[in-house]
């Protein structure tokens, strides 16, 4: 069954611009005004990123690991296929890959008209990013990311991984629909261990993706790649864009909760210039991380 096509205003468009990618060229070398530069001129070899995701009111992603919960509210979900059409690429790890078997394209109605400082939404699709360090996600030419972009209604995926020699087969699937594997280099501090997990290099992985011609990257989780990025790397996010739900998921949860691995009598992260946008019944909260 096709799934309905979502809307979302121009006013409510209007009010997250400062918080997007500039529309067209997005990327962090063009010169743009100051009300969308957030990102810092250090970093112009890397893609616009913007963090976002749901949470519910105790920062909670998920009820357990694997379960797929759904937090956000009709009205907000459209805000993030709205998202998805102002970005180059759409990335997410490879434990959402397998929980979720993700779609990752933006179902938002092509004959919605956008307002006049935004870019029109028609067909365009973000290219689906899996970090994907070990090879894990077992794929076929049935998953939805693959099938979406057989129909056309959406990318085929990069696979970020370490791993030199991808399995023949996932290749010929992957390059199949039009995707490939992105290879990286295994910097020594790949082995370092943060909170029992591998440490993802985010400035490698974002390097990757600017060479691809992806100019701007909507980063949706899961926990342990939010938690990354937010725990050591937050300095190469430009913009934060969570959507918080009216329920607490309780003890257990998968949870956004950052390791402060520096100075332990300090925040991890701040938000500064921040709105908050109530959409039905969620709050979006919109900011940019304090340097």
């Amino acid at each position: 069954m096709a799934e309905a096509p979502l809307y979302f205003s121009a006013a409510d468009r209007q009010r997250l611009e400062p918080h997007l990618p500039p529309p067209q060229t997005s990327s962090r070398t063009s010169s743009h005004s100051q009300a969308t530069d957030l990102s810092p001129p250090s970093c112009s070899a890397l893609p616009f990123v913007s963090l976002t995701f749901a949470t519910s009111l105790d920062s909670a992603l998920s009820l357990g690991p694997g379960i797929r919960t759904t937090l956000s509210g009709p009205q907000s979900k459209a805000m993030t296929h709205y998202l998805r059409t102002r970005h180059d690429a759409i990335c997410v790890g490879v434990g959402t890959a397998i929980a979720d078997d993700p779609g990752l394209n933006s179902r938002l109605d092509t004959d919605e008209g956008s307002s006049r400082n935004t870019v029109s939404v028609t067909a365009h699709q973000p290219r689906p990013i899996i970090i994907d360090p070990r090879l894990r996600w077992d794929f076929t030419a049935q998953s939805k990311v693959m099938r979406l972009a057989r129909e056309g209604k959406g990318l085929a995926p990069y696979i970020v991984t370490l791993q030199k020699e991808p399995p023949v087969q996932k290749k010929e699937i992957l390059e199949g629909v039009g995707g490939k594997f992105i290879s990286l280099n295994a910097a020594h501090d790949d082995e370092e261990k943060i909170g029992g997990t591998r440490r993802l290099d985010w400035r490698a992985i974002l390097s990757a993706v600017r060479q691809e011609g992806l100019r701007s990257i909507m980063i949706e989780g899961g926990a342990e790649v939010i938690n990354s990025l937010l725990g050591e790397e937050a300095n190469l996010v430009d913009s934060v864009i969570v959507t918080i739900a009216p329920v607490w998921l309780g003890r257990g949860g998968v949870t956004v909760s950052p390791p402060r691995t520096h100075n332990v009598n300090r925040p991890v992260a701040r938000l500064s210039d921040t709105m908050w946008m109530p959409l039905g019944d969620d709050v979006v909260l919109c900011g940019r991380i304090a340097r």
